[in-house]
């Protein structure tokens, strides 16, 4: 949906790699970068993990996000399969994404992202895992793939503040409740938000973001173009 941010989740199939150099992950950046510009979708923040990324973006009308990430698997899949002499798919099925409540949860969902190499094991702070946006808010990292959220520009009255706010974000982990909420609201394509938040979604659409009261017989679901049940909980 234009205007509100989505946690959106692209995995390869059968969780094989979909990174196996660094020049891939270049490739993907750009290509993301100058996608995501022609197609008016702004990237606050992602995370290039082996086998998955993770992209928190606000769409700017309700076919720029998915025709981006149509785009990009297409030219993608050509680049690697060129590459490692393969045929056939990448993906496991098509992108997961949820709808992002900005007050409640948009930082708390982008300190998921930029932590899932530390619940991976891969590295012991984000800071040290070149391939997210960590380090442009953290840091001040040069990012052209990044455009940040006006969340972040309430941070702090200057650059050097905002960092400093931001790092001190990350200095508690994000409690079980809170993990658990994000996970079944990606892998199911619920809402992430409040109440309220996703009985407004649910009035200006067709399709349900948030599960029926126990024992309420479930309805049929449409899910969001390019939507596909996520099993892994990274």
């Amino acid at each position: 949906m234009e205007g509100i941010p989505a946690h959106v989740i692209v995995r390869g199939n059968d969780k094989q790699p979909i990174f196996k150099t660094e020049g891939d992950r270049i490739y993907f950046h750009r290509s993301l970068t100058r996608l995501a510009a022609i197609n008016g979708v702004s990237v606050h923040a992602y995370v290039l993990m082996s086998n998955h990324v993770h992209l928190l973006a606000t769409a700017s009308n309700a076919t720029s996000l998915p025709t981006t990430l149509q785009s990009l698997g297409r030219l993608y899949v050509r680049y690697f399969n060129g590459r490692n002499g393969r045929t056939g798919t990448l993906w496991e099925g098509r992108y997961r994404s949820t709808l992002v409540e900005t007050e409640r949860y948009f930082l708390t969902c982008q300190r998921y992202i930029e932590l899932n190499p530390v619940r991976a094991g891969v590295v012991g702070h984000p800071q040290d895992y070149p391939w997210s946006s960590y380090q442009t808010y953290a840091s001040g990292r040069p990012d052209d793939l990044v455009t940040p959220h006006p969340l972040h520009e309430e941070m702090g009255s200057d650059e050097q503040s905002r960092s400093e706010g931001y790092r001190a974000l990350f200095e508690n982990d994000i409690d079980a409740e809170t993990l658990a909420k994000i996970r079944e609201s990606t892998q199911k394509g619920w809402a992430l938000g409040e109440e309220a938040f996703r009985r407004r979604l649910e009035a200006s659409g067709n399709r349900r973001t948030y599960p029926l009261p126990l024992g309420r017989p479930a309805r049929s679901r449409q899910a969001e173009p390019g939507a596909e049940v996520d099993s892994d909980p990274t």
